[in-house]
C-alpha cells in the first residue's frame, strides 16, 4: 500500500494549521508557500478536511482555517479515512466478494491482519503527537 499524494499533503496542511493557528486563523495562501503545494490541488483537500469535520473556515478580513477540534481528538486514521479512497493492502481485504479463492486464501489473512495492525496504530496516533514530533525535531536540530 502507497499512501497517496491527497493524504501526504492533507496531514501536511493539518499539521501547518495547527502549528500556525495559535493566535489567528491560518490564510490557504499561506499554507501554499510554506508546503509548496499548489493553490487548486490545496483547495480540493481543505474541502474533504472540511467536510469531515477536522478542520473549519472563518470568512472575512481576517479569516482562514483552524482546527475544528483539539488535536489531542484528531487521530491519524481519521484523517486517512478522510483522504484515501481506501485503506487496505489488497482490494479484497475491503471487499471480500471480489475474489473467488477469497475463503481459503492464507495470502488474503495475511494482508487483513497487516491491514488491521497498521488501523490500530493509527487510531492510537493523533495529530497532537505529530505537533509534539515536529517541536521534538525541531529542537533536536537547533
Amino acid at each position: 500500500m502507497q499512501i497517496s499524494t491527497r493524504t501526504r499533503y492533507g496531514l501536511r496542511a493539518l499539521l501547518d494549521i495547527s502549528l500556525h493557528s495559535s493566535n489567528r486563523p491560518v490564510l490557504l495562501k499561506e499554507i501554499v508557500e510554506r508546503q509548496s503545494v499548489s493553490k487548486a490541488y490545496l483547495e480540493q483537500l481543505i474541502l474533504s478536511l472540511q467536510s469531515a469535520g477536522l478542520i473549519r473556515s472563518i470568512r472575512g478580513k481576517k479569516g482562514g482555517f483552524l482546527l475544528a477540534k483539539p488535536p489531542t481528538e484528531i487521530k491519524m486514521s481519521e484523517v486517512i479515512k478522510t483522504l484515501e479512497r481506501s485503506f487496505s493492502f489488497v482490494e479484497c481485504v475491503d471487499h471480500q466478494n471480489i475474489c473467488p479463492r477469497n475463503d481459503h486464501c492464507v495470502a488474503q489473512m495475511l494482508w487483513r491482519r497487516v491491514t488491521n495492525l497498521i488501523r490500530k496504530e493509527l487510531e492510537n496516533i493523533t495529530l497532537d503527537d505529530l505537533i509534539r514530533w515536529e517541536k521534538e525535531k525541531i529542537k533536536h536540530n537547533e
